[in-house]
């Protein structure tokens, strides 16, 4: 059976990293990181707000975007993209068991090229006037929903 993944395009802070691969080994999500990485993955920090569940996730290293890419069509994945460019409200959108949920650079986001290879673009809506969320509440957030709509909490 295919699940929810988290993507995380050439993330910047190894503790959010470390938190989001946390959350995704208690609620049985595969984390795919899209190197190059803002820091060394076997960083302490990382193991640090990741603790001893580091070991419990299902991490897979992409080399390239083009490396991700190329296993992404290969596997025939969906790729939804967190955006605080999308109009879509990540509550709005219809996930689907297989969907992977790209994050991007807490600096930076993604490239237009990225954003334009996306199956689909949501948005978590704020406050006018705010410029972002912490990127591992944001994909916290929308593996939740996306965990609700698909039936994928309680199945690990």
């Amino acid at each position: 059976m295919a699940m929810i993944d988290i993507a995380l395009y050439q993330p910047d802070i190894a503790g959010n990293t470390g938190t989001i691969l946390r959350f995704a080994a208690c609620l049985g999500l595969g984390v795919h990181v899209i190197e190059p990485a803002g820091f060394d993955l076997s960083d302490r920090n990382l193991k640090r707000a990741g603790m001893d569940y580091i070991a419990a996730a299902a991490l897979t290293r992409h080399v390239t975007w083009a490396a991700f890419q190329d296993w992404r069509q290969q596997t025939g994945r969906r790729l939804v993209l967190s955006s605080t460019m999308a109009a879509l409200p990540y509550t709005d959108f219809a996930y689907a068991d297989g969907d992977i949920l790209l994050f991007g650079r807490e600096s930076a986001g993604v490239p237009e090229t990225v954003h334009a290879a996306a199956d689909a673009r949501v948005l978590v809506p704020m406050k006018p006037g705010m410029r972002s969320l912490n990127v591992a509440v944001t994909a916290a957030m929308v593996a939740g929903e996306a965990l609700r709509q698909t039936g994928g909490f309680g199945t690990v």
